[in-house]
């Protein structure tokens, strides 16, 4: 048997489920005489929920349009997504982020249990996240208007100030953004170009949409394509090594460094590019596992100084 209370709220919720329901449907659902349904509608009233009523034959309830009730409850699991949800955006670089934090946290405090508040508080005050290198965009509009312009596949107008203080201007396709290496980026079809290309959020100056539609490529992975881009992007040394590893292994060892791993029969073949090819061949020193070096001969020689520097120090060498 339902507890009243239970059933004004099944109420409510067959209205913002529904829209609109008469009260001979809402009789049959909640198995109730439509003189109790006619009480519930009044208590939902004087709660403040505001309901339309239409009588006749044909008549029935719903609430005002626009009105959503908030959620009211939260599972521990809810709470903790997203208080750590709210910290991560403080910390991601969004502008003007700190008030809207703390304003989204005031609306949902006053929603929540003294227990669930107490323990996003808790969150709040001792967790700290390690996302100080983030760079913030000049505002959320860009961020806003193209992850919208994603979505809807609608092309944009992007001005884009480079590192030297240089503005150019194109047409552009966003098919994604992603966060790296404390940056937003968005990923698309440049059309001045004529090629993929990615740029950094806080240097475009502008973004407004086109009355152009596009079709952006299924199952596009955004910070896949990034992590790629990035790893073979122009810099002084093309590097080639295989890492006598697996996947996971390997790749957790080169956490922050910008490489594609593809794993191969005799282990993991690492391809990047770099411009310090000594610091490259300290990090592959440090590597708990063997691994060959492809390419190039620079990265070689680098290793065999460092091999026999080791040595000296070490007291092998005179």
């Amino acid at each position: 048997m339902y507890h009243p209370t239970t059933r004004v709220l099944a109420v409510l919720e067959l209205l913002q489920t529904h829209g609109r329901l008469s009260g001979a449907e809402m009789s049959a659902r909640l198995a109730v005489d439509p003189r109790t349904v006619r009480r519930y509608i009044v208590t939902l009233e004087e709660m403040g929920i505001p309901i339309t009523t239409e009588r006749g034959r044909h008549g029935g309830y719903a609430l005002m349009a626009g009105f959503k009730l908030p959620p009211m409850m939260f599972t521990n699991d809810e709470a903790l997504a997203l208080a750590i949800g709210l910290l991560a955006a403080r910390s991601l670089g969004f502008a003007e982020a700190a008030p809207a934090v703390a304003s989204a946290q005031a609306k949902l405090e006053r929603i929540m249990p003294a227990n669930l508040k107490r323990r996003m508080r808790a969150i709040d005050d001792t967790v700290r996240l390690d996302m100080l290198r983030a760079v913030a965009p000049r505002d959320n509009d860009a961020l806003v208007t193209l992850s919208s312009a994603a979505l809807a596949q609608q092309r944009v107008c992007l001005r884009y100030r480079s590192p030297e203080g240089g503005d150019t201007e194109r047409d552009f396709d966003a098919y994604g953004l992603a966060f790296r290496g404390g940056c937003w980026y968005v990923i698309g079809m440049c059309h001045l170009r004529a090629g993929m290309r990615s740029f950094r959020i806080d240097r475009i100056v502008k973004a407004e949409p086109r009355p152009v539609s596009f079709a952006r490529p299924a199952g596009f992975d955004a910070l896949g394509y990034l992590k790629q881009s990035m790893a073979l992007m122009a810099r002084e040394h093309a590097v080639e090594v295989l890492l006598h590893s697996d996947l996971k292994t390997a790749s957790a060892h080169f956490h922050g460094a910008l490489g594609v791993f593809e794993q191969v029969a005799d282990g993991v073949l690492l391809r990047c590019t770099a411009d310090d090819i000594d610091w490259f061949a300290g990090h592959l020193a440090g590597l708990p596992f063997d691994f060959d070096v492809r390419a190039p001969d620079q990265l070689r020689a680098s290793l065999a100084k460092l091999a026999e520097r080791l040595l000296r120090m070490a007291g092998t060498l005179g």
